[in-house]
């Protein structure tokens, strides 16, 4: 790569409306090369980008984690998720307002870098990338226990284990295949799965609530709140803050999304609160009907257990087509914004350009889907599903956490283009507080999680600086 500075005139790039300029790059010769950057079509709209939000997160939240965070932490495990939301709504507030004021594809990434530079923007944003990818391998794996799951109750003597890593690699590239068709036809996917998941898990709740009030005489072995004390109760919700990673994937599609001033804020907050309830109300329904250890052998699938002693098969076989649909969701998002996040770092030139191409016919980044959904599908065959999860949850907290120290060091300088159409409440009291806590949490990891994503950060730092030390980002900073 040349040693020529590059420069993207980015000045004009805070409205749909707008056209956006060329990408110029000047070579040896002295030659400038432009491109027109093509905006993508704006086809998602407020309940498209609540069921991004809804549908990543209650993938994970309820049909994968109330058995390993119960084994975890006992019935406190409700608290760790609780926990886990509140730090969620303290980065969502802040995001928003981020959001409105540059509502372009990229989300975490573009914020950054457009605030603190582009050595920041690029370990977050090549970070992001590999933080959904890694999400993404953590929803399809639990889509194939599953899908494992509902052959063994056909009475299926197929292997399950084998079966099931298949399965989750050919629904992983029929996902990527339906994005490059055209993301109305994947919003169009979650608002449907997104429905049908939670007039199912509705059901399911108030059965099982109405059950943890013993109003149809079943007993219950009483157990303590916080068996295994309180510092599990962390470590827990440092585990589980991968079931609310959908509310940031809005931000990270926010090029897609149409009137972004009036419908990003609204689709991240109200998808967190949502999330939120229904995980809450999981756990404490799960906790009641067995105990936290038992729970914990049921391991990924121990909500169909639960939902098998309220009514028997018929119960098991309904969650089990619920955590289908549910797992489904939360890649199909996952996918798609990993995507994003990679088509705004070729825009930028941090990555080779090749990465950012449109689909002629489909107006989709076509290269960036294949990118992402690739390592996806190895990630898949290679399983390790807790690890996947804090590692996706690491990456993810450290952006978080820089997004709120951007937010306060963009109030502070107040250049002219910063104009959100949101501002958050509680400045800054609430971005420093989303920041504290988003670094907090990191400290509550297991080793292995805490050293794949040291070691994904400082491989995007040497990327940084010998590929794209000399990108020069105009027009925001």
């Amino acid at each position: 790569m040349s040693g020529q500075e590059r420069e993207l005139n980015l000045s004009r790039f805070g409205s749909a409306e707008e056209e956006a300029p060329d990408v110029a790059d000047e070579t040896g010769d002295g030659m400038v090369v432009s491109e027109e950057v093509v905006e993508l079509e704006r086809t998602i709209d407020l309940p498209g980008g609540i069921a991004i939000g809804v549908g990543t997160m209650i993938g994970a939240g309820i049909f994968v984690f109330p058995g390993l965070a119960a084994g975890r932490a006992g019935p406190a495990a409700a608290l760790s998720f609780a926990l886990g939301a509140v730090v969620a709504l303290l980065v969502a507030l802040p995001t928003s307002e981020l959001a409105t004021a540059m509502p372009q594809s990229g989300g975490g990434y573009y914020f950054i870098s457009r605030g603190m530079g582009n050595p920041y923007g690029a370990v977050v944003g090549l970070s992001m990338w590999l933080g959904l990818i890694f999400a993404s391998a953590f929803y399809l794996v639990g889509f194939g226990q599953y899908a494992a799951a509902i052959l063994a109750e056909a009475g299926t003597s197929v292997g399950t284990t084998g079966v099931a890593s298949v399965l989750a690699v050919l629904v992983g590239g029929g996902l990527t295949a339906a994005s490059v068709v055209g993301t109305e036809n994947t919003t169009k996917l979650q608002n449907t799965v997104v429905a049908l998941l939670i007039g199912i898990l509705s059901l399911f709740l108030v059965y099982g609530g109405l059950d943890a009030l013993g109003l149809f005489g079943r007993e219950t072995t009483p157990e303590a709140v916080a068996p295994f004390g309180v510092l599990p109760i962390l470590t827990t919700t440092a585990f589980v803050f991968t079931a609310y990673l959908g509310f940031a994937q809005v931000a990270t599609v926010a090029g897609d999304i149409k009137e972004p001033s009036r419908n990003l804020p609204r689709a991240m907050v109200g998808s967190v609160v949502l999330v939120a309830i229904f995980n809450v109300a999981t756990v404490l329904v799960a906790t009641s009907a067995f105990q936290s250890t038992t729970l914990a052998t049921f391991g990924e699938t121990a909500l169909v257990e639960v939902a098998r002693s309220f009514v028997g098969n018929g119960g098991a076989v309904t969650i089990l087509v619920a955590g289908l649909l549910a797992t489904v969701s939360s890649a199909n998002a996952s996918i798609l914004s990993s995507s994003r996040a990679l088509y705004a770092l070729s825009r930028d030139a941090l990555v080779p350009e090749q990465a950012g191409k449109l689909n002629r016919r489909y107006n989709t980044p076509h290269v960036a889907l294949a990118l992402a959904g690739g390592p996806i599908l190895l990630l898949v065959v290679l399983g390790r599903v807790e690890v996947l999860a804090e590692v996706a949850s690491f990456l993810h907290l450290l952006m978080y956490g820089l997004m709120c120290v951007t937010l306060v060091t963009l109030r502070r300088r107040s250049p002219d283009w910063y104009d959100p159409d949101y501002r958050s409440p509680g400045y800054p009291a609430l971005p420093v507080l989303g920041a504290l806590a988003s670094f907090g949490l990191l400290a509550f990891m297991q080793p292995l999680s805490q050293g794949i994503g040291v070691a994904v950060m400082l491989a995007a730092g040497v990327w940084q600086q010998y590929y794209a030390s000399d990108v020069e980002l105009r027009g925001r900073l």
